[in-house]
Parts: structure tokens; sequence; C-alpha cells
């Protein structure tokens, strides 16, 4: 655990990381690609968020480390969004946004990210995540 001098931060930094330590292990990665983890986390983080209403988003955002949180919001524009995306544009979106090589394809990378971000999520919250989504997109969810 990190020593950050301060609870609420350790707590974060602890929290957020063993949700990209649940992610290395989903998609393979061994722990020196911290950054593969961060960045797939970072950009199916966005491209979720994006699809969402704004108070969808902030419910979602709620549930999430306070660090993790930072990076859900890093760059939102609340007045642009819900983006009306389909499935392969929402895999296009994190596949752009993804800036390094990864083994398989960019949907069974997103699915793995999306597997062990419910994990950290209550049942009802994440329920109420796919009942946003159109049918093609919410398949992506587990």
């Amino acid at each position: 655990m990190v020593d950050t001098g301060y609870a609420p931060f350790n707590r974060t930094v602890d929290r957020t990381n063993r949700i990209l330590h649940e992610i290395e292990e989903a998609c393979g990665w061994p722990s020196e690609r911290r950054n593969h983890s961060y960045g797939a986390l970072r950009a199916v983080l966005h491209a979720l968020r994006d699809r969402l209403t704004v108070e969808a988003s902030a419910h979602l955002a709620a549930q999430l480390p306070l660090l993790l949180r930072g990076v859900y919001f890093d760059g939102w524009r609340p007045s642009s969004v819900p983006v009306k995306v389909n499935r392969e544009e929402f895999l296009d979106r994190v596949r752009a946004e993804v800036t390094f090589d990864h083994d398989g394809s960019t949907e069974e990378m997103v699915r793995k990210v999306l597997e062990v971000l419910k994990s950290h999520i209550t049942e009802g919250e994440w329920e109420d995540v796919k009942a946003g989504m159109p049918k093609d997109l919410a398949s992506l969810l587990p």
C-alpha cells in the first residue's frame, strides 16, 4: 500500500491499483504494463462516460475510487453528452484512444475492462448503466 500521508489518498491509490491489477490479469498483461491497464481503463471509461447522460455519468462516477473519478471526468464536456454511438462506433472510440499495441481484439479488451469495472460497481448502478444503452451496445456490457 502506498503511504501518501493522508488515509483517503492511500485508499484511493490502493483501490485504483487493485482495479488496474485485475485488468492486467484479465488481459494477460504483466504488471510492468501498468500503462496498458491504465490506458485501456481510461479509454473505456471515457467512451462509456460520453455515451451516458450527465445524471447517469455522475451516478457511475460516484462509485469509482477518487483517483479514477478524476480520470473519468478528465476532458469531459457535459454539454455535448450523451453522444449517440452504436457498438462499432463505441469500439472505434476506444481503439482511437488506446495508444499501445495489444494482443487480441479491441472488443475483447473492452469486455475484460468492463467485467473488472462491473465488479467494483453496485449491481443496481450497473443495471442502470446498461439500461441507458442501445441494445447493440448494451450487449458489450457484462
